[in-house]
């Protein structure tokens, strides 16, 4: 073991002094404006990490539970006046809960499965992605559907209604490829491809690097890339996740890139946030600091550049909901407004409560559903408040978790990431 393998587990003496517990973070609470409870609130699970950390409080049910609730949304970050990591102080959280509590077989084998083979293979996600392609295109799913089977199979049934829409051809095939910039190239840019995203949101992928061709760069979708650890981070399993970083910086740095650009908020703020994985590696933390500075979401990327204005009217009204790991996590709140800003006759409305999570936070939708559900429901409700006929996110996970919600209520909303309204902009745009 590295000496960043071998550092202890658990928050940070540091990082915990840094809450004065003022309250301020409350309302930007996803858990605690649902509930209401202290415990579930940010300061409230300050309280229980620092009273672990002194020996005072058992890393038992109570303290899983009540940290294993939070979405790590990190709103609180955005609202709080001393600077807290919270981001941090839960990761660290919930990998001393991974190294500490022994948890049931089933969810042993689920996160095995899932963290271990499905979210790292190409092979297994392409057989996965398969199936549940055959399962819908064939009519089955519609049948179970309309049928009301799937209602009688309790938390299968539930999950069932979450599956995303399997989009054949896959974007495996564009892995390895080089894809050359409209008119000059001013830029060459790498673009991670992403792990799920390969088998559900392959025209995405698509439409990002027509978008990011149209404005002069020239992109590579680099072989050996793999999933950025995003979800690993999130549930405490950072020696996996630093083996993924390793992965991806042995294959993108030497590149020579202008820029990593990602389409998913959640993988962008991860990798943005690789050199605390290689901590005690002097080595491994350079290389990863280089990896951050040239990552970008994709949405910054465009606003930071001079956008290719050859965009055709889209006279739609459409509404932006934030995803917290680009409004939170990175900082970035104005670049997808302004993107939306540059497309013509294109009417903005701005959402209530934009920034507040959507319940999605990776596999939590899956896990706390009905948390999920009641926090989506508040998100819906919002979106709907502004008489947009189009909802624009920037994250996938976001997307699936909306389009979701958007089907069950049966209404015409359509829910698109923000490059794919570019993508169809530039569709026999100006010359």
């Amino acid at each position: 073991m590295g000496a960043s393998d071998s550092a202890a587990a658990g928050p940070r003496t540091f990082d915990l002094d840094r809450c004065v517990h003022c309250g301020l973070c409350l309302n930007a609470c996803p858990t605690y404006r649902e509930l209401g409870l202290e415990m579930d609130s940010p300061r409230g699970r300050v309280h229980y990490l620092i009273q672990a950390a002194e020996g005072a409080m058992p890393i038992g049910p109570a303290y899983v539970k009540h940290l294993e609730l939070c979405l790590a949304c990190r709103a609180c970050e955005s609202s709080c006046p001393s600077g807290v990591p919270y981001g941090r102080l839960i990761e660290a959280a919930r990998e001393l809960i991974e190294r500490t509590v022994r948890r049931p077989w089933r969810a042993r084998l689920a996160r095995w499965f899932l963290l271990e083979h499905l979210m790292v293979s190409p092979f297994w996600l392409r057989l996965a992605g398969t199936l549940l392609y055959l399962y819908q295109a064939s009519g089955i799913q519609k049948l179970l559907r309309s049928s009301g089977v799937l209602k009688g199979l309790g938390a299968l049934g539930e999950l069932e209604r979450l599956a995303p829409v399997m989009e054949r051809p896959f974007f495996y095939r564009h892995i390895g490829k080089t894809f050359p910039a409209e008119g000059q190239r001013r830029h060459r840019v790498a673009f991670l491809a992403g792990c799920v995203a390969n088998v559900c949101m392959a025209r995405l992928n698509e439409a990002t690097i027509r978008v990011l061709q149209k404005n002069g760069c020239e992109v590579e979708v680099p072989a050996g890339q793999t999933c950025c650890g995003a979800l690993h981070v999130h549930l405490g399993l950072r020696e996996q996740a630093r083996r993924l970083a390793r992965r991806n910086l042995e294959v993108f740095l030497e590149g020579g890139y202008d820029a990593i650009i990602t389409n998913a908020a959640g993988c962008g703020s991860t990798m943005k946030e690789y050199p605390e994985l290689f901590e005690g590696d002097a080595a491994g933390r350079e290389r990863a600091e280089r990896f951050a500075r040239l990552t970008k979401d994709v949405s910054e990327f465009l606003a930071s550049i001079e956008l290719n204005r050859a965009l055709r009217p889209l006279p739609l009204t459409v509404t932006y909901q934030d995803s917290c790991h680009l409004a939170h996590g990175q900082k970035i709140r104005q670049a997808p407004r302004q993107l939306l800003a540059a497309v013509p006759e294109l009417r903005f409305k701005e959402m209530p409560l934009a920034d507040m999570c959507c319940g999605s936070a990776g596999v939590y939708n899956a896990v706390h559903r009905e948390m999920a559900a009641s926090i989506l429901g508040k998100k819906l409700d919002c979106a709907e408040s502004t008489g947009a006929e189009v909802i624009a996110t920037a994250n996938p996970g976001c997307l699936l978790q909306l389009r979701a919600g958007v089907a069950a209520r049966g209404n015409r909303q359509r829910v698109v990431h923000v490059v794919e309204l570019l993508d169809e902009a530039y569709r026999n745009g100006r010359p």
